[in-house]
């Protein structure tokens, strides 16, 4: 039996590093103020380029970091632990304090989630305010990346990262390793056994690599985030297992092992449990690339032991 592989995603965003992507001057965007943004809230006016921004969504703040604008943020929420030099704050996402962002003196918020319509309630008091929602797909992460960028005065920093997230994802799905069949696999949310669907941005990053999501066909139209019985897992029977619990709920691959019944699945017999960063594999933003280079990774692994 091979050794359990446990990859834990690169701390270090690998696209944020230069490469020799560039924009050419005739096909650069404009920095030039005001700008409007066609985001979840609406389309937003954001009147000159902001110096004090609030980020209540921690793949904005990747995202915002990567491209340049770290030095504009004042202020991320509880939940943007990424990179490590992000003014983290109590504010959060999910119950969001309007007098306490105001706080701030933000001329520009960010936010995924609009809970207790806080784009509104951000515009009453004359600060402008962009919600970006969880992506479905890549085109909307570069749509996200591009509308960043230019809200915040880095237009041509945003199109280098979108070049260079393009250019090392098409590399690292070049890369990975082909099988005879198909490959299926278990991607755990909790220890609740919640997965997801090739129907959410993870799945559609799974099916780059044409693995096969036992999840598929518990999916609903109303909801791409099903609950699976462990019994339905273990019939299955997936060559891969996922884990994104790993810091929530303290799953590693020995205790997947210890789950009745558990020990009889592919995955966990050929030592083929792979442990994720939580954090990676929930974020839509740059570290993506990161996230694919994890399942290559377990891919090889698997393909030299074949």
């Amino acid at each position: 039996m091979r050794k359990t592989l446990c990859i834990v995603a690169l701390a270090v965003v690998a696209v944020a590093c230069g490469d020799s992507t560039t924009v050419t001057p005739q096909a650069a965007p404009s920095a030039s103020f005001p700008v409007s943004i066609a985001a979840g809230n609406g389309t937003i006016t954001i009147p000159k380029r902001p110096s004090r921004i609030v980020s209540l969504s921690p793949t904005a703040t990747e995202i915002l970091f990567a491209i340049d604008a770290g030095s504009q943020v004042v202020a991320v929420d509880d939940q943007s632990n990424y990179p490590t030099t992000a003014p983290k704050t109590k504010l959060s996402g999910f119950e969001p304090n309007v007098e306490a962002i105001a706080a701030y003196t933000p001329d520009l918020v960010v936010y995924a989630t609009e809970v207790k319509n806080l784009g509104a309630s951000l515009g009453t008091v004359k600060i402008p305010a962009v919600q970006q929602d969880a992506a479905n797909t890549l085109d909307d992460t570069y749509t996200q990346v591009e509308q960043l960028g230019r809200a915040t005065g880095h237009p041509k920093e945003a199109a280098r990262l979108i070049a260079r997230m393009k250019k090392d994802i098409s590399v690292v799905v070049g890369s990975a390793p082909t099988f005879s069949g198909q490959l299926s696999y278990y991607h755990e949310l909790d220890s609740q056994f919640f997965s997801t669907t090739s129907k959410t941005f993870i799945g559609t990053l799974y099916g780059l690599l044409h693995l096969k999501n036992i999840a598929d066909p518990a999916d609903k139209p109303d909801n791409h985030y099903p609950q699976l019985s462990p019994e339905a897992i273990i019939q299955a029977d997936p060559d891969l297992i996922f884990l994104a619990d790993t810091k929530c709920c303290s799953q590693s691959a020995a205790t997947v092992a210890k789950r009745p019944g558990w020990g009889k699945i592919t995955a966990v017999k050929e030592g083929d449990v792979i442990a994720l960063d939580d954090d990676i594999a929930s974020r839509w933003g740059p570290r993506v690339v990161d996230f694919l280079r994890t399942v290559v990774a377990a891919l090889e692994e698997l393909k030299k032991a074949s």
